[in-house]
């Protein structure tokens, strides 16, 4: 079966159905960062960079599953939750748009856990109506990485597959559980001394209160809204897309050279992506920003083979 992909990111989804066979034939992102990461990394000739709003659903070559992980901000517990009111809630409207000419076998789609209850369930209801109204038979659920992807980290995110064909439907189930037995201590690099701007020093203000805090070698830090988590974590706190635009909410940890935010390339380890996927030349802040709202990789790679099965 072939795939289109839209707000592809820098390319976890569509990795993920990669990785499980598929064959991804085109794809769209408007964010030139993003867009550069996943040229760098994945088939740089399928992707179209370019306003979703302006791409003309008939110029897509015919695809059998559609997949997309829209813009989840307006949905998001923390964010401002406007939903369909933010100009990017609205981008769900564009997926509907092409699928209403395009009619694929199966739509793939992700988003935050929060949307399910955004606005006392009325926004999950609004798209999942606009599906049934395709003729589309849809399935959904809540994942945990922890639990479906095999990666030390806390992220919830809801996975919503709807079929055309009713058969296609009742054949498909998603994954189950499986241990974790990925540690953080597998994640983390702390014989390596990473670049300076990672490391708090002393003329930091946060300095002190750190040195207090940060001190076990095998657990992660994090500054939420209240400030520096005062015990800490096993399992790492979910990645956050503000982590560009507010780099005190990077995670920190303790190494052999100091206290660190996580480098780049270990958020995409807590991502699930392989070691072979890294960043261009891009800034380090858009490194951040992609990494916390990208997806994991072995989650998506999961329900992949579950949809593949439907043909066997």
């Amino acid at each position: 079966m072939k795939v289109a992909s839209l707000f592809s990111g820098m390319g976890g989804i569509d990795l993920g159905f990669m990785q499980a066979g598929f064959d991804i034939i085109w794809a769209n992102e408007y964010n030139h960062e993003a867009a550069t990461t996943y040229r760098y990394n994945l088939n740089p000739n399928v992707l179209i960079e370019k306003d979703i709003r302006k791409v003309d659903a008939l110029s897509i070559p015919d695809f059998d599953i559609l997949i997309a992980g829209f813009p989840c901000q307006p949905f998001s517990i923390m964010g401002k939750q406007r939903g369909f009111d933010d100009p990017r809630g609205n981008l769900f409207f564009e997926i509907a748009r092409i699928v209403d000419i395009k009619r694929p076998r199966i739509i793939f789609l992700e988003n935050v856990q929060n949307l399910i209850n955004h606005d006392s369930g009325k926004t999950f209801l609004v798209i999942y109506n606009t599906l049934a109204s395709f003729g589309y038979c849809v399935k959904y659920r809540v994942l945990d990485a922890q639990e479906y992807g095999n990666v030390p980290q806390r992220r919830q995110r809801i996975f919503i597959v709807a079929f055309l064909n009713y058969d296609d439907c009742f054949k498909f189930e998603f994954p189950e559980p499986i241990p974790l037995t990925c540690s953080l201590s597998d994640i983390f690099d702390r014989d390596t001394r990473q670049s300076d701007e990672l490391y708090y020093t002393k003329e930091s203000k946060y300095y002190e209160q750190l040195k207090r805090i940060v001190t076990e070698k095998d657990a992660v830090y994090r500054f939420f809204d209240e400030g520096l988590s005062p015990k800490p974590f096993y399992i790492c706190p979910t990645l956050l897309a503000s982590m560009g635009t507010m780099p005190n909410r990077v995670p920190i940890i303790i190494d052999n050279y100091g206290i660190r935010k996580l480098s780049p390339q270990e958020c995409l380890k807590l991502q699930g992506f392989p070691d072979s996927f890294t960043f261009p030349n891009i800034p380090i802040k858009s490194a951040y920003k992609q990494c916390g709202n990208s997806v994991v990789v072995t989650v998506i790679k999961r329900i992949a083979e579950k949809i593949k099965t439907i043909e066997e």
